[in-house]
Protein backbone atom coordinates (compact mmCIF):
# COMPACT_ATOMS: atom_id res chain seq x y z
CA UNK A 1 0.00 0.00 0.00
CA UNK A 2 1.41 3.35 -1.04
CA UNK A 3 0.24 6.47 0.80
CA UNK A 4 1.07 10.03 -0.26
CA UNK A 5 0.62 13.03 2.04
CA UNK A 6 0.88 16.58 0.72
CA UNK A 7 0.14 20.10 1.98
CA UNK A 8 -0.87 21.69 -1.31
CA UNK A 9 -1.38 25.25 0.00
CA UNK A 10 -4.30 25.58 -2.38
CA UNK A 11 -5.49 22.71 -4.54
CA UNK A 12 -6.03 24.95 -7.57
CA UNK A 13 -2.46 26.27 -7.48
CA UNK A 14 -1.06 22.78 -6.99
CA UNK A 15 -3.07 21.53 -9.97
CA UNK A 16 -1.72 24.34 -12.15
CA UNK A 17 1.80 23.34 -11.14
CA UNK A 18 1.20 19.74 -12.26
CA UNK A 19 0.52 17.95 -8.99
CA UNK A 20 -2.30 15.75 -10.30
CA UNK A 21 -0.33 14.80 -13.42
CA UNK A 22 2.54 13.75 -11.17
CA UNK A 23 0.27 11.94 -8.71
CA UNK A 24 -1.33 9.82 -11.44
CA UNK A 25 2.11 8.34 -12.17
CA UNK A 26 2.84 7.41 -8.53
CA UNK A 27 0.56 4.36 -8.26
CA UNK A 28 -0.66 5.51 -4.85
CA UNK A 29 -3.44 3.66 -3.06
CA UNK A 30 -4.30 6.68 -0.92
CA UNK A 31 -3.52 10.38 -1.39
CA UNK A 32 -4.07 12.73 1.55
CA UNK A 33 -4.11 16.49 0.96
CA UNK A 34 -4.03 19.32 3.46
CA UNK A 35 -4.86 23.03 3.10
CA UNK A 36 -6.91 22.67 -0.07
CA UNK A 37 -8.39 26.21 0.24
CA UNK A 38 -11.47 25.36 -1.81
CA UNK A 39 -15.18 24.69 -1.63
CA UNK A 40 -16.23 21.09 -2.28
CA UNK A 41 -18.70 22.28 -4.92
CA UNK A 42 -15.78 23.65 -6.95
CA UNK A 43 -13.97 20.29 -7.00
CA UNK A 44 -16.43 18.09 -8.89
CA UNK A 45 -14.55 18.05 -12.20
CA UNK A 46 -11.12 16.95 -13.43
CA UNK A 47 -8.40 17.09 -12.31
CA UNK A 48 -9.81 17.25 -8.77
CA UNK A 49 -11.64 13.91 -9.10
CA UNK A 50 -8.89 11.80 -10.70
CA UNK A 51 -9.76 8.64 -12.60
CA UNK A 52 -9.53 5.48 -10.54
CA UNK A 53 -10.04 7.19 -7.19
CA UNK A 54 -12.91 7.87 -4.83
CA UNK A 55 -12.70 11.52 -3.76
CA UNK A 56 -13.63 13.00 -0.38
CA UNK A 57 -13.33 16.58 0.88
CA UNK A 58 -13.84 18.47 4.14
CA UNK A 59 -13.83 22.22 3.66
CA UNK A 60 -13.39 25.25 5.91
CA UNK A 61 -16.92 26.47 6.70
CA UNK A 62 -15.95 29.76 8.36
CA UNK A 63 -16.00 33.22 6.87
CA UNK A 64 -12.36 32.59 5.99
CA UNK A 65 -13.38 30.04 3.38
CA UNK A 66 -10.61 29.63 0.88
CA UNK A 67 -8.25 28.61 3.67
CA UNK A 68 -7.76 25.23 5.32
CA UNK A 69 -9.68 22.14 4.33
CA UNK A 70 -8.46 18.61 3.62
CA UNK A 71 -9.04 15.82 1.08
CA UNK A 72 -8.61 12.08 0.66
CA UNK A 73 -8.35 10.13 -2.60
CA UNK A 74 -8.49 6.35 -2.38
CA UNK A 75 -8.56 3.54 -4.94
CA UNK A 76 -10.40 1.26 -2.51
CA UNK A 77 -13.86 2.43 -1.41
CA UNK A 78 -13.86 3.00 2.37
CA UNK A 79 -16.39 1.50 4.76
CA UNK A 80 -16.96 4.94 6.24
CA UNK A 81 -15.80 8.55 6.02
CA UNK A 82 -15.48 10.58 9.21
CA UNK A 83 -15.37 14.36 8.88
CA UNK A 84 -13.84 16.17 11.83
CA UNK A 85 -12.51 15.42 15.30
CA UNK A 86 -15.68 16.25 17.27
CA UNK A 87 -13.87 19.46 18.22
CA UNK A 88 -16.11 22.32 17.07
CA UNK A 89 -13.49 25.02 16.69
CA UNK A 90 -11.28 22.71 14.64
CA UNK A 91 -14.07 21.12 12.63
CA UNK A 92 -15.45 24.38 11.24
CA UNK A 93 -12.01 24.92 9.70
CA UNK A 94 -11.98 21.49 8.04
CA UNK A 95 -8.81 20.24 9.72
CA UNK A 96 -9.35 16.45 9.71
CA UNK A 97 -10.88 13.80 7.47
CA UNK A 98 -10.68 10.03 7.94
CA UNK A 99 -11.33 7.01 5.72
CA UNK A 100 -12.13 3.74 7.52
CA UNK A 101 -11.24 0.43 5.89
CA UNK A 102 -11.17 -3.09 7.28
CA UNK A 103 -8.82 -3.03 10.29
CA UNK A 104 -7.22 0.30 9.39
CA UNK A 105 -8.14 3.99 9.25
CA UNK A 106 -6.23 6.61 7.27
CA UNK A 107 -6.67 10.27 8.13
CA UNK A 108 -5.50 13.60 6.77
CA UNK A 109 -4.70 16.32 9.31
CA UNK A 110 -3.95 20.04 9.08
CA UNK A 111 -2.52 21.41 12.32
CA UNK A 112 -3.30 25.15 12.63
CA UNK A 113 -0.51 27.47 11.55
CA UNK A 114 0.45 30.54 13.52
CA UNK A 115 1.60 34.04 12.62
CA UNK A 116 3.28 34.30 16.04
CA UNK A 117 0.51 36.52 17.41
CA UNK A 118 -0.77 35.63 20.90
CA UNK A 119 -4.21 34.79 19.48
CA UNK A 120 -2.96 32.36 16.86
CA UNK A 121 -0.48 30.76 19.26
CA UNK A 122 -3.21 30.25 21.86
CA UNK A 123 -5.48 28.63 19.26
CA UNK A 124 -2.65 26.40 18.06
CA UNK A 125 -1.76 25.23 21.57
CA UNK A 126 -5.41 24.67 22.43
CA UNK A 127 -5.80 22.47 19.37
CA UNK A 128 -2.63 20.55 20.19
CA UNK A 129 -3.85 19.81 23.73
CA UNK A 130 -7.28 18.65 22.55
CA UNK A 131 -5.75 16.54 19.79
CA UNK A 132 -3.70 14.63 22.37
CA UNK A 133 -6.98 13.56 23.99
CA UNK A 134 -8.25 12.43 20.59
CA UNK A 135 -5.11 10.36 19.96
CA UNK A 136 -5.46 8.72 23.38
CA UNK A 137 -8.94 7.56 22.41
CA UNK A 138 -7.65 6.22 19.10
CA UNK A 139 -5.07 4.08 20.89
CA UNK A 140 -7.84 2.26 22.74
CA UNK A 141 -9.50 1.13 19.51
CA UNK A 142 -8.72 -2.26 18.03
CA UNK A 143 -7.56 -1.05 14.66
CA UNK A 144 -4.56 0.50 13.01
CA UNK A 145 -4.29 4.21 12.22
CA UNK A 146 -2.16 6.23 9.84
CA UNK A 147 -2.48 10.00 10.16
CA UNK A 148 -1.03 11.91 7.23
CA UNK A 149 -0.50 15.44 8.31
CA UNK A 150 1.01 18.82 7.97
CA UNK A 151 1.94 18.90 11.65
CA UNK A 152 3.79 22.25 11.39
CA UNK A 153 6.48 21.08 13.84
CA UNK A 154 10.05 19.97 13.29
CA UNK A 155 10.35 17.34 16.01
CA UNK A 156 14.11 17.07 16.49
CA UNK A 157 17.26 18.93 15.47
CA UNK A 158 17.68 16.48 12.60
CA UNK A 159 14.35 17.67 11.19
CA UNK A 160 15.46 21.16 10.19
CA UNK A 161 18.49 22.70 8.55
CA UNK A 162 19.31 25.37 11.14
CA UNK A 163 17.88 24.52 14.53
CA UNK A 164 19.82 27.22 16.37
CA UNK A 165 18.11 30.12 14.61
CA UNK A 166 14.71 28.43 14.85
CA UNK A 167 14.55 27.84 18.60
CA UNK A 168 12.31 30.83 19.28
CA UNK A 169 10.15 30.51 16.19
CA UNK A 170 6.84 28.65 15.77
CA UNK A 171 7.54 25.22 14.37
CA UNK A 172 10.42 24.48 16.74
CA UNK A 173 9.26 25.92 20.06
CA UNK A 174 9.86 23.75 23.15
CA UNK A 175 6.10 23.21 23.79
CA UNK A 176 5.61 22.11 20.17
CA UNK A 177 8.51 19.69 20.32
CA UNK A 178 7.23 18.43 23.66
CA UNK A 179 3.87 17.77 22.02
CA UNK A 180 5.57 15.61 19.39
CA UNK A 181 7.58 13.91 22.15
CA UNK A 182 4.32 12.92 23.83
CA UNK A 183 2.79 11.59 20.61
CA UNK A 184 5.86 9.70 19.38
CA UNK A 185 7.21 8.78 22.80
CA UNK A 186 4.61 8.74 25.53
CA UNK A 187 1.84 7.38 23.32
CA UNK A 188 4.15 5.18 21.21
CA UNK A 189 2.90 6.46 17.87
CA UNK A 190 5.39 6.00 15.03
CA UNK A 191 7.02 8.53 12.71
CA UNK A 192 6.96 6.16 9.74
CA UNK A 193 9.34 8.20 7.60
CA UNK A 194 12.09 7.87 10.20
CA UNK A 195 11.67 4.09 10.33
CA UNK A 196 13.49 3.97 7.00
CA UNK A 197 15.39 7.23 6.62
CA UNK A 198 17.28 8.09 9.80
CA UNK A 199 19.61 10.62 8.18
CA UNK A 200 19.18 14.38 8.15
CA UNK A 201 19.19 16.76 5.22
CA UNK A 202 15.79 15.93 3.74
CA UNK A 203 12.94 18.32 4.45
CA UNK A 204 9.33 18.79 3.41
CA UNK A 205 8.89 22.57 3.79
CA UNK A 206 10.86 25.61 2.69
CA UNK A 207 9.43 29.05 3.59
CA UNK A 208 10.90 30.86 0.56
CA UNK A 209 12.30 30.08 -2.88
CA UNK A 210 15.75 31.06 -1.64
CA UNK A 211 15.42 28.68 1.31
CA UNK A 212 14.47 25.88 -1.09
CA UNK A 213 17.48 26.58 -3.30
CA UNK A 214 19.74 26.39 -0.25
CA UNK A 215 17.81 23.47 1.27
CA UNK A 216 17.24 25.56 4.40
CA UNK A 217 14.12 23.61 5.25
CA UNK A 218 12.01 21.89 7.88
CA UNK A 219 10.43 18.45 8.05
CA UNK A 220 6.91 19.55 8.98
CA UNK A 221 4.99 16.77 7.20
CA UNK A 222 4.60 13.30 8.68
CA UNK A 223 2.75 10.03 8.35
CA UNK A 224 2.19 8.95 11.96
CA UNK A 225 0.94 5.43 12.68
CA UNK A 226 -0.05 3.15 15.52
CA UNK A 227 2.87 1.09 16.90
CA UNK A 228 2.34 -2.22 15.10
CA UNK A 229 2.52 -0.51 11.69
CA UNK A 230 6.17 0.20 12.47
CA UNK A 231 7.24 -3.17 11.11
CA UNK A 232 5.17 -2.76 7.96
CA UNK A 233 7.02 0.29 6.64
CA UNK A 234 8.83 -0.75 3.46
CA UNK A 235 10.01 2.55 2.01
CA UNK A 236 9.73 6.25 2.72
CA UNK A 237 10.65 9.31 0.75
CA UNK A 238 10.11 13.03 0.25
CA UNK A 239 9.65 14.11 -3.35
CA UNK A 240 11.33 17.44 -4.08
CA UNK A 241 11.79 17.24 -7.84
CA UNK A 242 8.94 19.41 -9.04
CA UNK A 243 7.64 22.24 -6.86
CA UNK A 244 3.87 22.05 -6.28
CA UNK A 245 3.82 24.28 -3.16
CA UNK A 246 6.22 25.30 -0.40
CA UNK A 247 5.71 21.76 0.93
CA UNK A 248 6.81 18.50 -0.67
CA UNK A 249 4.84 15.24 -0.91
CA UNK A 250 5.75 12.54 1.62
CA UNK A 251 5.52 8.99 0.24
CA UNK A 252 5.45 5.85 2.40
CA UNK A 253 5.00 2.25 1.25
CA UNK A 254 3.49 -0.23 3.72
CA UNK A 255 3.24 -4.00 3.75
CA UNK A 256 -0.55 -3.79 3.82
CA UNK A 257 -3.36 -4.44 1.38
CA UNK A 258 -6.45 -2.29 1.71
CA UNK A 259 -9.79 -4.06 1.86
CA UNK A 260 -13.33 -3.19 2.86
Amino acid sequence: MRVISFNCEGIFNAAEKGFFDWAQDQDADVICLQDIRARENDLIDAPFTPDGYFSYFFEDYTRHAGQGGVAIYTRTPPKAIISGLSMHEADVHGLYLQADFDKISIGTLLVPETDNSPESLNWRFKFMEEYLDYLNKQRRKRREFITCGSWQVAHKKIDLANWRKAQEKPGFLPPERGWMDEILGGMDYVDTYREVDREGGKYSFWPTDEAREQNDGYRFDYQVSTPSMKHRVLHSGIYSGLEFSRHAPVIVDYDWELSI
